[in-house]
């Protein structure tokens, strides 16, 4: 797949514990856009947020929280990506979960593949 010039990044926020049945929702996440075609997609975990209920969760000892924040961010053109919205909003309504999604418009410098791949 080639990659290059102005595409979009599709940010996601929710929190670790949201699931689509019993499996962790950026998982569903990820392997349904790799279903797609999307160039990728990274999930991170957070390490302090709050959001719209402005409770603060934390991975400090004194207040460790079992639901720690993930920020989930995917990469592709802009047709790409506004295709795969509708199937993110279905597993938005699957896991039951809040959540926040963004869009923006990124410059791609360099997008390849190990040598050898």
């Amino acid at each position: 797949m080639e990659l290059k010039g102005t595409a979009k990044l599709l940010r996601i926020f929710f929190g670790e514990s949201d699931k689509v049945s019993h499996t962790p929702l950026y998982e569903v996440i990820i392997k349904e856009a790799r279903t797609a075609g999307l160039a990728g997609a990274t999930a991170w975990k957070g390490v302090m947020s709050y959001g719209k209920s402005s409770r603060i969760r934390t991975s400090k000892i004194l207040d460790l929280s079992m639901d720690l924040p993930i920020i989930l961010e995917i990469v592709d053109e802009e047709e790409k990506i506004n295709k795969f919205l509708p199937v993110l909003h279905d597993l938005f309504e699957k896991s039951k979960c809040g959540g926040l999604v963004t869009i923006e418009k990124v410059d791609i410098i360099k997008y390849t593949n190990a040598s050898g791949n």
